[in-house]
């Protein structure tokens, strides 16, 4: 069985969230919290609610033990990105790109992989 929790519209690069989210596959939720507080990034603090939040699911939609959950899955996918533009020599303008991401965990009772 699993559990599973989504935030939407966070606004860090989803190549950024990938290198915490890489951290985490496939470790139990304890250990993967226990990483994820001492990641030096920003994305860390994020990909941490939504754990906590699929645990929290699994916990009380599907009865499941919480010292006995995994990490089964989680990927980040890309949101819409806000176009910028900033001005630059000559009259010229360059455009920034604001990337948003979607990130998604699961979390079930038996490893997988």
């Amino acid at each position: 069985m699993e559990a599973k929790a989504i935030t939407k519209y966070v606004r860090i690069s989803p190549r950024k969230v990938r290198q915490v989210i890489d951290l985490i596959r496939g470790k139990k939720v304890d250990e993967a919290l226990a990483i994820l507080k001492y990641t030096p990034k920003r994305a860390s603090e994020v990909v941490t609610k939504v754990v906590k939040s699929a645990a929290a699911n699994a916990e009380n939609n599907l009865q499941l033990d919480k010292d006995e959950l995994f990490v089964t899955a989680c990927y980040v996918d890309q949101g819409p990105t806000l176009k910028r533009y900033q001005p630059r020599a000559m009259g010229r303008a360059d455009v920034l790109r604001k990337r948003t991401s979607h990130i998604t965990v699961m979390v079930g009772d038996k490893k997988e992989g």
